[in-house]
């Protein structure tokens, strides 16, 4: 029988807020949520150098050679799935909860044990929906490495881990707990800016109900037209500009790519038809166009 190995790495714990409720309201679309969420996670934590160790019911754990890429993963994982949930409505978001912790772990095949994946575990239950809580050994490694705040919360006391824990929460848009001064350490608390979350857009719902108008309308004024003819087709110019509107709803209800490189091409489209429709032997579309697809190729660039 082989000896039991050991090795110091960085645990990352996950799990879902309020899954056993979510569930109960609907099964088949909370797994296909969940899927589609924990899917999204693991591209990230590959993409930071991390493994998946397990997942099991809504968690996830997973174990980073490095301390730093471990935070960053958990703060882009926050980000992007805050990205997806913006579209949804409050009551059908899936909030994950985070918990890093570095430790010493026993190794046995693909699988991690010990009290460093205990803590990080008990870490994950005491953040917020949609928040990272770190302990003190991680936040030691990544307080000036990381471009965010974080927030001292004190020494928790976990369940079947002898010492209290002084842990952090990571200031990332407008998740936080209440802070608690600290007692020992009072240069443990850091200010840094953090970036604000951008505005949720308006629900699904309510964008096909504008489109939806928008059509109406639009068919309208071609029954208008035809009906008052008098040789001019006006109403492609209303007609061009509802179609607008509507391919900008279309792309605010998708999370499958990038909604700002998807709204400049959208412009590109529109810049071509007028140029059409305008015709007079110039095809000056070239040059707007031209400076859309530089600024889609910064986005694209700078992509997270």
């Amino acid at each position: 029988m082989s000896e039991t190995q050991r090795k110091l790495t960085t645990i990352f714990a996950a799990d879902v807020q309020d899954y056993t409720r979510m569930m109960g309201e609907d099964e088949e679309g909370t797994l296909a949520m969940l899927k589609h969420y924990r899917d999204a996670m693991s591209r990230l934590i590959t993409s930071h150098g991390g493994r998946v160790v397990n997942t099991w019911g809504d968690g996830l754990l997973a174990d980073f050679p490095s301390v730093v890429e471990a935070v960053r993963a958990a703060i882009d994982v926050q980000n992007e799935l805050a990205g997806k949930n913006a579209a949804r409505p409050m009551d059908g978001r899936m909030l994950f909860r985070i918990g890093i912790n570095l430790g010493d772990v026993i190794v046995e095949g693909e699988d991690i044990y010990g009290d460093g994946v205990n803590i990080a575990a008990r870490l994950q239950t005491s953040a917020p929906a949609g928040g990272i809580v770190i302990s003190n050994t991680v936040y030691d490694q990544v307080r000036n490495k990381v471009a965010v705040g974080f927030d001292f919360l004190g020494a928790l006391e976990m369940k079947n881990v002898a010492d209290a824990v002084p842990s952090y929460v990571v200031r990332i848009g407008d998740i936080g707990i209440q802070p608690q001064e600290p007692t020992a350490s009072p240069d443990r608390t850091v200010e840094m800016p953090a970036p604000r979350p951008a505005p949720a857009p308006p629900p699904r719902g309510r964008l096909r109900k504008l489109a939806g108008i928008l059509a109406v309308i639009g068919a309208m004024l071609v029954v208008i037209n035809i009906a008052t003819w008098e040789g001019e087709f006006w109403a492609v110019w209303p007609l061009l500009a509802f179609a607008f509107v509507a391919a900008m709803i279309w792309v605010r209800m998708q999370d499958r790519f990038d909604q700002r490189i998807a709204a400049l091409a959208v412009v590109g489209v529109g810049i071509v038809v007028i140029n059409m429709l305008t015709w007079h032997g110039i095809f000056w579309a070239i040059w707007p166009l031209l400076g859309l697809s530089v600024a889609a190729g910064i986005r694209w660039a700078m992509r997270d």
